[in-house]
């Protein structure tokens, strides 16, 4: 059986649609690895740092699923910065890509949103997401509707696209969390990998191991 290390596991998005699997998850925020483990009971769960997790434990695993925090790293990073807000990048997400590309012998997949700078090392993408790995991934069509509202509507349709956004109705579907007692549900909804697409990536991680990361 497969030996998956799901890193920055979240409620397991990604995961919700493997099968055949042995996997370890490492969540940092425990209510949070509550939760993941409620909807995975069979799965291991470790409420742990995940970036260090890594480096000390990577060679027991056939399979690599990084998902470190995206916040420094997205678009949202512009309107901060009309709020007089900023921040660095977090390099962790670099550290990993290069680390898992020299040292891992399995497959892997570093994922991240899509940034506002480019990218320091060019990557795969799929929807709203950026994909770093040693094979090729197919592209699939996704459809889901999590955008920003238009800041010229008006604002009657900017409290609508508030409201509709709040809701993230492709995920509240997958992931039922009315029962579970966390301060910002959304957030965590968006954090989510959409479990067609963490099936498609480990479906096509059957391809060979390539010598170099895919990108555009």
């Amino acid at each position: 059986m497969l030996k998956v290390l799901n890193l920055y596991a979240g409620i397991g998005g990604n995961r919700k649609l493997w099968t055949d699997v042995e996997v370890t998850a490492v969540e940092l925020n425990p209510k949070i690895a509550k939760i993941y483990q409620d909807f995975f009971p069979d799965d291991k769960v470790i409420v742990a740092d995940a970036h260090q997790y890594l480096l000390e434990h990577f060679k027991l695993y056939d399979f690599i699923w990084s998902s470190p925090p995206c916040q420094s790293h997205s678009v949202c990073n512009h309107f901060l910065k009309g709020h007089g807000i900023f921040r660095y990048p977090d390099m962790s997400l670099w550290q990993e890509i290069l680390f898992l590309k020299h040292f891992f012998k399995g497959k892997y997949v570093v994922e991240n949103v899509k940034s506002y700078y480019e990218p320091i090392i060019p990557p795969q993408e799929i929807g709203r997401h950026y994909f770093w790995t040693n094979f090729f991934i197919q592209d699939i069509k996704v459809e889901y509707n999590i955008g920003t509202m238009n800041r010229q509507a008006s604002k009657k349709a900017q409290r609508k696209a508030i409201i509709r956004e709040a809701q993230i109705p492709e995920f509240l579907a997958l992931h039922d969390l009315k029962d579970f007692n966390l301060p910002n549900k959304r957030q965590v909804l968006r954090n989510c990998v959409l479990p067609k697409i963490g099936l498609h990536i480990l479906n096509e991680s059957k391809r060979d191991i390539q010598p170099q990361l895919f990108g555009r």
